[in-house]
C-alpha cells in the first residue's frame, strides 16, 4: 500500500494529519473501501485523475462514476451492487409472460379456432 499525506496542517494540532492508503497498482478486487481511497486521493489532489486512471487501468468515466456515487451516497454508494443499480444494470427487464401463461393462452387460442 502506498501511504501519502494530504493534509498540510503543521504539527502539533488537535488531530493527526489525515493519511490516505492507496490500493496497490495491481488491485483486481475493488471493494468500496479501496474505491473510496482512490476517490479521496484524487479529490484531495494527492494524485490526478489521469494518474489514477493510468495506475489502476481504468477509464476516466469509471473513476468519475465512483466520485459521483461517493458524493451522492457515501461509501455505500461504491459497493458493486449500488453502482450497477445506478448504471441501470440492476433494473429488471419487463416481465415476460410465464411459460405456463403462454402455453395456456396458446391453448385457448387454438381451442377457439376448432
Amino acid at each position: 500500500m502506498l501511504r501519502a499525506e494530504y493534509d498540510a496542517t503543521p504539527w502539533p494540532c488537535s488531530e493527526a494529519p489525515v493519511m490516505i492508503e492507496l490500493p496497490s497498482a495491481n488491485t483486481r478486487r475493488w471493494v468500496a473501501r479501496r474505491k473510496a481511497a482512490v476517490v479521496a486521493a484524487v479529490s484531495s489532489g494527492m494524485i490526478t485523475l489521469e494518474e489514477a486512471c493510468r495506475r489502476y487501468h481504468m477509464s476516466e468515466e469509471e473513476l468519475l462514476a465512483w466520485q459521483c456515487a461517493f458524493e451522492n451516497h457515501g461509501i455505500l454508494g461504491l459497493s458493486a451492487g449500488r453502482l450497477q443499480q445506478q448504471r441501470g444494470a440492476g433494473r429488471s427487464r419487463p416481465d415476460d409472460p410465464a411459460p405456463s401463461d403462454t402455453t395456456q393462452a396458446q391453448h385457448e387460442d387454438t381451442s377457439a379456432k376448432v
